[in-house]
């Protein structure tokens, strides 16, 4: 997520990450948990029962916590973290910012297409102006500055977001304040620690010659 990324909260209580050492507001953290088996879990959600191990929300710092077996230090126990964790918590965080980005949608908080997006700007500010990380340059300069000082989500690619809207690709939205907003906008940011712009140069996209959102 670029621009105006902080997000508007009350005083969060902070966590410590155990691969970097830093206090943070647990809005970009992870949590983790100990399963039965001995494996560690992300709890993305933060409602598993037992103790938690907070990692802060980048690859490489879940990468290093890995790595260095930094889990059983902090479970005080051996702990079992698999080599592929950031890839699974990688998906996991996509597929939760894309099912609330559809929750959004069906009350009503969300449009897509660019003429709808370009019109919802026009109108007021936005929570967030949403964009297909894999879309055309040329659609987002056109857009941005009509979005003001709000938050870009650009972390999901226009297939992903196909999924929250329903279609086979999509490349803009705008989402509109109240509801879970404050939730879209966190898991973006969490999202953006396990992404970079150049993971999204090898996917087949609209703005390589497939469709376009209408």
């Amino acid at each position: 997520m670029t621009r105006g990324g902080r997000l508007k909260t009350r005083e969060q209580p902070e966590r410590r990450c155990i691969a970097t050492g830093e206090s943070a507001p647990r809005e970009g953290l992870i949590r983790f948990v100990l399963g039965p088996d001995g494996q560690v879990a992300p709890d993305l959600a933060e409602r598993l029962p037992g103790r938690g191990a907070w990692v802060t929300a980048r690859r490489d710092a879940l990468e290093k916590a890995v790595r260095r077996g930094l889990f059983s230090r902090a479970f005080k126990t051996r702990a079992a973290a698999a080599p592929d964790l950031p890839e699974r918590v990688e998906a996991l965080l996509a597929a939760r910012l894309t099912e609330l980005i559809a929750l959004c949608r069906k009350a009503g908080l969300a449009v897509t297409g660019f003429e709808k997006v370009k019109a919802r700007l026009k109108k007021g500010p936005v929570a967030a102006l949403i964009e297909a990380r894999d879309g055309s340059e040329q659609g987002r300069a056109k857009l941005r500055p009509l979005a003001g000082k709000a938050p870009i989500v650009d972390c999901l690619s226009s297939r992903e977001l196909g999924l929250a809207f329903g279609r086979e690709f999509v490349i803009h939205a705008a989402l509109d304040e109240g509801g879970l907003a404050q939730s879209v906008l966190r898991e973006s940011l969490r999202l953006s620690g396990f992404r970079t712009c150049d993971d999204a140069q090898d996917m087949t996209t609209p703005a390589q010659g497939g469709k376009k959102d209408g």
